[in-house]
């Protein structure tokens, strides 16, 4: 979640996807183009030292601040297209492990971004020993969490706190780019709602509309926010995609698409 303490909830199955020899090559492509980004300085601090969460964490990353760092370019590349872009300036990630209930949360702002991840979470999951559900769950979650940092915020229509529909994008583009990402294991996707209710059900759809009607949406989409002013759903989509489509024409074709109604 973008506040702190509120919590962001999980529903995870796991299944990681091998990539295609040309999704491998693209890849490396943004790894060069980002490598040299200044994604923030990282300071790392454990909480809860004593704690079973925090021995099995510092297992399964023992170096926090490069794998940090390693996430930061990854969500990086899938809302930017290149460093010349107009990105939100992050000039240090505060990381905590802390004994306390939730799963992880985004605070802070103005370039200082603070973000926890729960001991008690991370006991939970790994109550079957399953190292590999852990790791998958973990970067799904850090994925979700720097979307948060790095992401560009609608205008003219409010804050998070107070309208929906910026809550609703904030979200939805922060589960959109753990989506791309295969941060969500086979049926992570939830069925029927509205691309209102935000996380996985926005970010599954806006990752629908980048595989059929613009491989660059999420990048468009972000960008939106900076050229569309008030920013609305309907006149993102139609900035981005065109003057003939409307969202909610959209997400009944997504909706028929992914099986959840009848054409």
């Amino acid at each position: 979640m973008k506040k702190k303490y509120l919590f962001y909830g999980l529903f995870l199955l796991v299944g990681i996807g091998a990539c295609s020899t040309s999704k491998k090559g693209q890849q490396d492509g943004a790894e060069v183009l980002w490598k040299k980004y200044n994604v923030g300085t990282v300071l790392f601090e454990d909480k809860a030292p004593n704690s079973k969460g925090s021995d099995i964490y510092h297992r399964i990353i023992p170096d926090a601040e490069s794998y940090i760092k390693e996430q930061a370019r990854t969500v990086l590349t899938t809302l930017y297209n290149s460093p010349k872009d107009s990105i939100v300036p992050v000039y240090k990630i505060h990381y905590t492990l802390e004994d306390i209930d939730g799963v992880s949360a985004k605070g802070g702002d103005h370039g200082n971004i603070s973000i926890f991840y729960s001991t008690r979470h991370i006991e939970k999951s790994f109550a079957a020993n399953d190292t590999a559900k852990l790791f998958f769950e973990t970067r799904g979650v850090l994925l979700h969490e720097l979307t948060h940092a790095y992401q560009l915020e609608p205008q003219g229509i409010g804050n998070y706190g107070n309208s929906r529909v910026f809550w609703a994008f904030i979200e939805g583009m922060a589960d959109a780019v753990r989506v791309a990402n295969g941060g969500f294991g086979p049926g992570a996707r939830p069925k029927g709602g509205n691309y209102m209710d935000g996380y996985r059900t926005a970010g599954y759809f806006f990752v629908w509309l980048r595989d059929n009607k613009d491989p660059e949406f999420l990048r468009k989409f972000n960008r939106s926010t900076l050229e569309v002013v008030p920013w609305s759903f309907d006149g993102a989509i139609k900035h981005v995609l065109g003057k003939e489509y409307n969202i909610d024409d959209l997400w009944h074709e997504y909706q028929v698409a992914v099986g959840d109604i009848q054409a």
